[in-house]
């Protein structure tokens, strides 16, 4: 499987301007620049984007990990927080942190740190990201 996502980018770094899209079509010619970057500006940004794909890939992975414990989430609520920082060697993601609410009917606390635990090392965003990934993950009852 391959997924493929294009940015296009016109002018300086500070002046400039760009659009990302994907193939699916998610996103059609999305803007982002400097300000939305690094500032307040309207649009989105890379560390947004991975931000999301992390999300994403967490509540599924999360999914999968419950239901090989024979548990079936009824809801998963994760937002992941991309820290993008100045360090000696320039700009780098440092840290992602998951903050993740569940409803997982039947579950215990250790059964539930068990699949949060694996899906936060298994999940294939976490892989990719040379970064510290930590978690807070809260089962709902």
């Amino acid at each position: 499987m391959k997924r493929n996502a294009s940015a296009v980018w016109q002018g300086g770094l500070k002046d400039g301007k760009g659009t990302i899209s994907t193939d699916s079509g998610a996103l059609a010619n999305t803007q982002y620049s400097f300000s939305t970057r690094f500032e307040d500006g309207a649009g989105t940004n890379p560390e947004e984007l991975i931000a999301a794909a992390h999300a994403g890939c967490f509540s599924m992975a999360l999914s999968g990990q419950l239901g090989a414990a024979g548990l079936t989430a009824e809801s998963i609520n994760t937002t992941a927080s991309v820290s993008l920082e100045k360090t000696d060697a320039g700009f780098a993601i440092t840290k992602v942190h998951l903050e993740v609410k569940a409803k997982v009917p039947g579950a215990d606390q250790a059964a539930f740190e068990k699949a949060t635990g694996n899906a936060k090392s298994g999940c294939p965003v976490s892989k990719v990201l040379n970064a510290e990934i930590t978690m807070n993950a809260t089962l709902e009852q």
